[in-house]
C-alpha cells in the first residue's frame, strides 16, 4: 500500500503549495509552491503528494 496522497484541487485554491494548511506542523516539510497550470497535474518534490486540477476548471492567466 502506498503512503503517497493524491488531491484534486480547484482554481480557487491556487496558488497551490505543499504542505497545505491541513497538515500538522510536526508532519510538514518546507513550503513549496507548485505550478499546476501548465499540465493540470503536479507532484510535490518533498513528499510526493500528487495534485490534479479538477476537470472543467478554468485557470485565468495572470
Amino acid at each position: 500500500m502506498s503512503d503517497i496522497k493524491a488531491f484534486e484541487v480547484t482554481a480557487k485554491q491556487l496558488p497551490l503549495h505543499c504542505p497545505t494548511k491541513e497538515v500538522a506542523l510536526w508532519a510538514s516539510h518546507p513550503r513549496v509552491f507548485l505550478d499546476i497550470t501548465k499540465t493540470g497535474a503536479v507532484a510535490c518534490p518533498y513528499c510526493g503528494t500528487k495534485y490534479t486540477l479538477k476537470a472543467d476548471e478554468m485557470v485565468a492567466p495572470h
